[in-house]
């Protein structure tokens, strides 16, 4: 299975937890992680990458644009 079908099936079973406290939502966290797989946990690390590096290039553009702007 490829990332690609990693990240459609996990956006059809989307996971919450509404917690009382930080701690209570810190250890939830830790929970869910610890029960996930070791290939379910390098998959959300690369989709939380890319999505980083969509941003970083989205501002980056952004930027640059204002900066035509400018001139």
């Amino acid at each position: 299975m490829g990332i690609k079908d990693r990240s459609s099936k996990r956006r059809k079973r989307i996971v919450a937890h509404r917690a009382s406290s930080f701690q209570d939502a810190e250890k939830w966290d830790l929970d869910f992680w610890q029960r996930q797989t070791p290939e379910q946990r390098l998959s959300a690390l690369i989709a939380i990458r890319r999505d980083v590096m969509k941003v970083k290039r989205a501002r980056m553009k952004n930027d640059a644009s204002e900066k035509e702007d400018l001139k």
